[in-house]
This record gives structure tokens, C-alpha cells and sequence, in this order.
């Protein structure tokens, strides 16, 4: 399928890797799944979202996640010398774009390596994330940007924010019972675990 294809040999990634995607999981024709990706079980991959390790790399789609309509999952070169600081650490293994298990990437949003967002985490639509670490149980609501912090497990980000100091992502707030989007990635995920069974 062309557009489910190893990365092109490059000067700065000289070796083609082919995706690696569970067979529970769907990938819709017109999305792009490039390079050194592994999809896990029950992913849901949308109409025009774009996963394309062909310059950082690997990346990580965790069980029961999905990534819907739009999405862009690109990243900053990490061969060579640029491993280290393009790339973060899960679990003793560094990862150039890490997505936990149900995860929810709203419609046409961008994570762009280095990033990791663990697991059942909500990125809202046209939200961007940069070079951060979200945690657990976190809600990035829309069009909201992140860059260059880490946001413990717990907290979110109002719509339209701007966070990009480490003080700032100290200073969000936590998720409580009163946070009206609390539950809202819990729906999302069993939705979209339906839709990639239906339609696979």
C-alpha cells in the first residue's frame, strides 16, 4: 500500500524502515503512515492525518489511541549526533514521538518530535506540542500551544494558551471533578475503538 511505506535512504537517515502496525489497528487510505512507526492494537489513524518518520525518529502509537482527521506527527532529525537531544526516553528506550495508550490526537493537530504524550491524554483540535512531555491524564484543549516544558500528569491547558516556560507549565491548573472536559477523552477513545473495528 503506498500510503503505508518504508522512509527514503537519506544522508541523515541512511537506514529504510517499514511501519509496524498491529493488525487490530486501522489506517484509512488517505492517511500516511512513513518510516519507523509502530502502531499498536485498536489504533484509530483518520482521513488525511499524516505520520511521517522519514526525518526523526522512531515513533510510538500506543494501544487504543487515535489520531484523527488532519493530524500531523512529524519530527526533527535525530540521526547521529542529533540522537540525544532530538529524542526522549520512555521506558529505557528513546523515542523521537511517543504516544501512550488512549491517547486522543484531535482533529488537525501537530505533535512535532521531540514529544511524548503518555497515556490517556486529550490534544485538542489545532493544538501544536514541540519539544514537551505531557503526562498522564492531561487535556490540551484546542488551538492551545505547546513548547519546551514538561506538564506533569493531571493538569491541562486552556484553549489558546501559550506555554512555553517551564513556570508557566508549573502554574497550570489540576483537573478536578468542577474541570468540565474531565471525562471527555474517555468518549473519544471508546468511539474511536468502535470505528477502527468497523471500519477495518
Amino acid at each position: 500500500m503506498r500510503n503505508i511505506r518504508p522512509n527514503p535512504k537519506t544522508s541523515f537517515r541512511p537506514e529504510s524502515v517499514t511501519p509496524r502496525i498491529d493488525p487490530t489497528a486501522y489506517i484509512h487510505d488517505f492517511a500516511a503512515v512513513i518510516g519507523d512507526v509502530e502502531i499498536g492494537a485498536e489504533v484509530m489513524v483518520a482521513p488525511f492525518a499524516s505520520i511521517r518518520a522519514d526525518e526523526g525518529a522512531p515513533f510510538h502509537i500506543g494501544a487504543r489511541s487515535n489520531v484523527q482527521d488532519g493530524v500531523v506527527i512529524h519530527a526533527l532529525e535525530t540521526c547521529g549526533e542529533h540522537f540525544e537531544k532530538n529524542t526522549f526516553e520512555v521506558n529505557g528506550k528513546r523515542y523521537s514521538v511517543y504516544i501512550g495508550r488512549e491517547v486522543s490526537l484531535a482533529h488537525q493537530c501537530q505533535i512535532h518530535g521531540p514529544a511524548v504524550v503518555d497515556d490517556n491524554t486529550f490534544i485538542g483540535m489545532q493544538s501544536f506540542v514541540f519539544r514537551s512531555r505531557i503526562g498522564r491524564a492531561c487535556v490540551i484543549e484546542p488551538g492551545a500551544k505547546v513548547m519546551n516544558v514538561n506538564i506533569e500528569s493531571g493538569r491541562f491547558v486552556p484553549a489558546g494558551a501559550i506555554i512555553k516556560d517551564q513556570a508557566q507549565a508549573d502554574d497550570l491548573p489540576k483537573i478536578d471533578d468542577s474541570y468540565s472536559f474531565k471525562y471527555l477523552n474517555d468518549g473519544v477513545v471508546k468511539v474511536n475503538v468502535e470505528l477502527a473495528k468497523v471500519y477495518g
